[in-house]
This record gives structure tokens, C-alpha cells and sequence, in this order.
């Protein structure tokens, strides 16, 4: 028996452990999560999902239904805490460049048991500003 390593250096998120109970990835920066790029939220329905910033700058953008309207919030990450998303909330993240996180969910997270939701020109100036 060996102990194993794994890393990721390209663009967006790559899996890079699995099990069966659960998965890790590394999340860098890629177009779609930099400020100018946001034009979604995401979900999962089932599952909690974690992240570790390891380096660069992240905020978590996330949002709750209230009314049939959505109320975004933001967290500014700070490397090595861990930071929870609970399963139903709305979230994305918007990165820098030099952007490096730690990912972990349950294996069965996928796009079967999550939804995506596309934001409004309004909705993405919103977020924007929180970021």
C-alpha cells in the first residue's frame, strides 16, 4: 500500500478524489466565476457541500427565497476555515485568478439532485456588488 497525492492546476473544478461516501475537488478560477463573469446560482438539493480557500480570494455569494424573489447574501472567505453550504441554498462563487479552494460533498452530488438558476442583468449587478 502507497499514500496517494492529487492536485489540479487548470481552470474550474476537477474531482480529484472519490469514494463511495464521498468526493474532493479542487476548485481554481475560471471565466464563469470571476466578477464579470457570474450568471448563475446553483444548488443541491440533497447534499451539504464544503470549502476550504486555500489561496487568492473568494466570496460566497448566496441567496435565499423570500416572497418568489431571491435575497442575496455574501461571506468573504478567509483561508483555512471551512465554510458549509447547507443543501437547498442558493450559492456560487466568485474568484480571482490566483484563486485555490478545497471542495467536499457527498458522492452522490450531481447535477440529478441540483438545480441551476440563471440570474436577471439586475439580479448579476446585485451580486456584483457584494462582491
Amino acid at each position: 500500500m502507497k499514500i496517494a497525492s492529487y492536485e489540479f492546476a487548470g481552470e474550474g473544478m476537477s474531482r480529484v478524489y472519490e469514494n463511495e461516501k464521498w468526493t474532493i475537488g479542487i476548485k481554481n478560477w475560471k471565466p464563469a466565476n470571476d466578477v464579470t463573469g457570474i450568471s448563475n446560482l446553483e444548488r443541491h438539493n440533497k447534499t451539504d457541500e464544503l470549502f476550504v480557500l486555500l489561496q487568492g480570494h473568494c466570496t460566497l455569494i448566496f441567496a435565499n427565497e423570500e416572497n418568489g424573489s431571491l435575497k442575496f447574501d455574501a461571506v468573504k472567505m478567509e483561508p483555512n476555515k471551512v465554510y458549509n453550504i447547507p443543501a437547498t441554498l442558493w450559492h456560487n462563487t466568485i474568484t480571482q485568478k490566483d484563486t485555490k479552494m478545497i471542495l467536499m460533498e457527498d458522492v452522490s452530488t450531481s447535477m440529478d439532485n441540483s438545480d441551476v438558476k440563471d440570474l436577471t442583468p439586475e439580479q448579476i449587478k446585485e451580486v456584483q456588488a457584494l462582491a
